[in-house]
């Protein structure tokens, strides 16, 4: 419903999320995380349909647990430096990065087959940055 008057909207921070971990998911501290198509955390990796989150804060282990067992304290809303799988270079600055597994991301797609990672906002000899 429409607001008619002031309202004391609540707020919280989204800077690091609980989320729950995917059935079966092992997750390593400082790993890229994303989301499965059903809202569950998994590491980053080839695949389409996956959101991506952000940094593993810590570990997880759901190896033996179904979907929602364990949870992970992801960090987002900064730039992350991700491993650079050779296709990325100053010339996609400000462009798209594609997730190509829990520690590496790329220029491209894959052919479809990868989930969009976050904007390439630098460029290292020893990584990609990505916000």
């Amino acid at each position: 419903m429409a607001l008619t008057a002031d309202r004391n909207t609540p707020m919280q921070q989204a800077k690091t999320l609980a989320l729950r971990v995917g059935a079966g998911a092992l997750i390593y501290a400082g790993a890229q995380v994303v989301l499965s198509p059903s809202g569950f955390a998994v590491p980053g990796k080839t695949a389409a349909g996956l959101t991506y989150v952000g940094r593993a804060e810590e570990s997880a282990d759901n190896t033996g647990g179904t979907d929602g067992a364990k949870t992970v304290e992801v960090s987002r809303g900064g730039a992350f430096k991700w491993g650079n799988d050779g296709t990325v270079t100053q010339a996609h600055l400000l462009k798209q990065a594609y997730v190509v597994d829990d520690a590496t991301v790329s220029a491209t797609d894959g052919g479809g087959t990868r989930s969009h990672s976050g904007l390439i906002v630098g460029v290292d000899s020893d990584g990609v940055w990505v916000e």
